[in-house]
């Protein structure tokens, strides 16, 4: 296996401290209690209740397997790349529902800026596991 360069590991790790912070807030998330939940806007309450089944386990998918990737990364595992890929087709079925089906005006610039950051750091993890494999610093 070949010595993958000095900048790998710190980015693996960077990415899962990342992919750990999506863990947490999709924990958080879910783990609402009913008083929490009446704290937010009527709107939030709205489209908290409405969300589909599907959409909380596309958001489960979409951090669990990016973590998971990220320590396939940090222990140099082939395995990475279809975690990663998994995770990136999960938040976009995630995105699907919260941009097109969802009803919701996306006048929140903060929260499509924010899925965009995740959506592309997905896409970059992706790539940079194919290429880690495609150099051999995975395997």
């Amino acid at each position: 296996m070949a010595q993958p360069p000095k900048w790998f590991r710190p980015v693996s790790i960077a990415a899962l401290l990342w992919n750990l912070i999506g863990c947490a807030a999709y924990l958080t998330d879910v783990m609402m209690t009913p008083e929490a939940v009446a704290q937010l806007t009527a709107a939030q309450q709205e489209m908290y209740a409405a969300r589909p089944s599907w959409a909380i386990a596309a958001t489960a998918i979409a951090v669990w397997f990016g973590a998971a990737g990220c320590v396939g990364l940090l222990l140099r595992k082939r395995w990475a790349t279809p975690l990663f890929i998994a995770s990136l087709a999960a938040l976009i079925a995630q995105n699907v529902w919260l941009f097109l089906l969802s009803g919701v005006p996306q006048a929140n610039v903060v929260a499509v800026v924010l899925q965009a950051c995740v959506f592309l750091i997905a896409v970059g993890l992706v790539t940079m596991s194919r290429k880690a494999a495609a150099q051999g610093w995975i395997a």
